[in-house]
């Protein structure tokens, strides 16, 4: 079997209103899938988390080394592809495109021998995951002390038992959504914040301290993802457990995360930190540190498969144990209307529980009809 054609598709899609996180306004959710078709009929799909256009030109760039090679050779491609371009390409953009390849590759993979991605991978240490519900954004209007609130309550009804705040719009601010927010889930679901790297080691462990009454799940990316001094000057400081990240790359990025000990949940981006090739290797160097692993996830249905796919082969949290802490699948909320069309069968939470699909590869099927609906402008 051999690779005959490396295809990007970007997609855009206009939201009905824009949310902001705590460094930019969104108007607009875009995507960058990746198709390889092989000579024997076989299609993989793939997706790069970044800036669409520059990821799909990435991509493009690598797609001759790609033509004519055993798609089935993940490692060897990976590791071919990284020291063609390990000069430039560390970090960042090229590796977001090396992701969406690789995630083609394993689907091929898969469909090759007619499993899941997660039975190769090591097999499933389970077959659903909880998830917990990301939103929580700012609006133009209103009082986010009102409509955060009422927001978090609908997540709670809707069963999911941990939801996700967004932070960073200032210490009193923050402190006060975050008590709201509290007051409207109750005691037994789980609170987590993000901050999106909007502040420095002294803002963040100001904030920590106001709101550690709260039972913060995890406090994530407190701050920019090269301060790692700034990462372990809050981690020290405060209870509350620091996670972070979404911006590092590949094994060698989370190395040096792990050897300072400044995070205590990683989140590595499976359509970024290097595919489902590299992310199962940190997630094997962060259980050796001790270091919890929750993937971050912000993308279409092909993101959503590929997390669950390797979320199925991670090890509990904790040590084996009767009562064992499991990962949880970041599942976004917010309006996407891309996300979910682009599969025949889209992936939803029941009472905020997510299966893990069966079926081969990432055991999607994606729908070309949305892929030509949200084709955005050359």
């Amino acid at each position: 079997m051999k690779i005959t054609r490396v295809r990007t598709h970007i997609l855009e899609a206009k939201l009905s209103q824009p949310f902001a996180y705590s460094r930019a306004w969104y108007d607009t959710r875009t995507a960058m899938l990746v198709e390889i078709e092989t000579d024997n009929g076989l299609v993989g799909w793939g997706e790069c988390y970044g800036p669409a256009r520059i990821t799909a030109a990435v991509v493009q760039s690598i797609a001759p080394w790609l033509i004519g090679e055993d798609p089935l050779g993940t490692d060897v491609l990976w590791q071919m592809v990284y020291a063609r371009l390990r000069d430039h390409g560390q970090k960042g953009v090229v590796i977001q495109g090396m992701s969406g390849i690789d995630i083609a590759l394993w689907d091929i993979k898969g469909k090759h021998f007619g499993v899941p991605v997660h039975q190769l991978l090591g097999g499933a240490a389970r077959k659903q995951l909880p998830a917990y519900a990301t939103g929580l954004y700012r609006r133009k209007s209103g009082d986010p002390l009102t409509y955060l609130a009422e927001e978090a309550a609908g997540y709670a009804a809707e069963g999911f038992r941990a939801v996700k705040l967004k932070v960073g719009f200032g210490i009193a601010e923050d402190a006060a959504v975050t008590r709201a927010v509290r007051e409207a889930i109750g005691p037994d679901v789980a609170l987590m914040i993000d901050a999106n790297h909007a502040y420095d080691a002294v803002a963040a462990i100001r904030l920590g301290r106001l709101i550690e009454r709260h039972d913060i799940e995890w406090f994530e990316e407190p701050v920019p993802p090269e301060d790692i001094a700034g990462y372990r000057a809050v981690k020290s400081a405060l209870t509350i457990p620091v996670a972070g990240g979404e911006c590092e790359f590949t094994r060698f990025g989370f190395r040096e995360l792990f050897v300072s000990h400044a995070l205590d949940i990683a989140q590595p981006d499976t359509c970024a930190a290097g595919g489902l090739s590299e992310c199962k290797k940190i997630a094997d160097m962060s259980e050796a540190f001790g270091i919890r692993y929750n993937p971050h996830v912000w993308g279409t249905g092909i993101a959503i498969a590929a997390s669950l796919q390797l979320l199925a082969v991670l090890p509990s949290h904790t040590p084996t144990s009767l009562a064992p802490l499991e990962p949880m699948l970041e599942f976004d909320r917010t309006e996407h209307p891309i996300r979910q069309a682009v599969l025949k069968q889209p992936i939803e939470h029941k009472n905020g529980i997510v299966q893990v699909p069966d079926g081969p590869g990432l055991g999607i099927d994606i729908d070309r009809e949305a892929l030509a609906r949200f084709a955005a402008e050359a």
